[in-house]
């Protein structure tokens, strides 16, 4: 099946999403999904298109009761199943909401649910630092404000451990690679900081 094309997906999230700020984590997560896609040699495109789109329903259906098979993600998956997209991509976006009980069989999904949480947790990391700089953050900074429960409370920490497991790699190495992906698109992410690049 052929995929629907990026300046679609994107004009179809942005017209779902106002929200820059939820935007740019949904940017976060399909650049970190396409490094992963070509660190393990998968369809960059394909993966790429899961992050993209895995949130673009949250904001009309934000499903704060976690029903599994209404508003956010299972509205959005409705949407993205009428204009064709792949049965894959979908099961990956159901299954990053751990609520919805679709169990993450594919690698795609299971680096979707491994970088989601995380990327919101970077981007934290890094906007809390005086540059405001991605390029300031490194996976030891990642690791302390993980444990400062206080910060960032709606990332749910036991995800990006659970996550990093799923994909058998070390959590120090996971974090280290999303920052890392997360750095070669700063500027679209809004995370190049006050500072110059290295």
């Amino acid at each position: 099946m052929s995929l629907p094309p990026r300046p679609d997906a994107l004009a179809l999230m942005q017209q779902y999403t106002q929200s820059e700020s939820l935007r740019k984590h949904m940017f976060s997560v399909e650049t970190t999904m396409r490094a992963y896609a070509a660190h393990f040699g998968e369809e960059v495109e394909r993966w790429g298109l899961a992050g993209l789109m895995h949130d673009f329903d949250y904001e009309r259906w934000p499903n704060a009761a976690h029903l599994a098979d209404a508003e956010h993600p299972a509205e959005g998956v409705r949407l993205l199943r009428e204009r064709g997209y792949p049965d894959d991509i979908l099961q990956a976006i159901l299954g990053h909401a751990t609520y919805c009980n679709v169990p993450r069989e594919t690698r795609m999904a299971k680096t979707l649910f491994a970088v989601d949480e995380l990327t919101g947790l970077i981007t934290a990391t890094a906007l809390v630092r005086p540059s405001r700089s991605v390029y300031e953050v490194d996976a030891r900074s990642v690791r302390k404000k993980m444990k400062d429960k206080a910060f960032a409370r709606g990332v749910n920490r036991e995800d990006v451990i659970d996550g990093a497991a799923s994909l058998d790699v070390e959590l120090d190495v996971h974090i280290q690679f999303v920052i890392d992906a997360m750095r070669a698109n700063a500027e679209e992410l809004g995370l190049v900081g006050t500072g110059a690049a290295p």
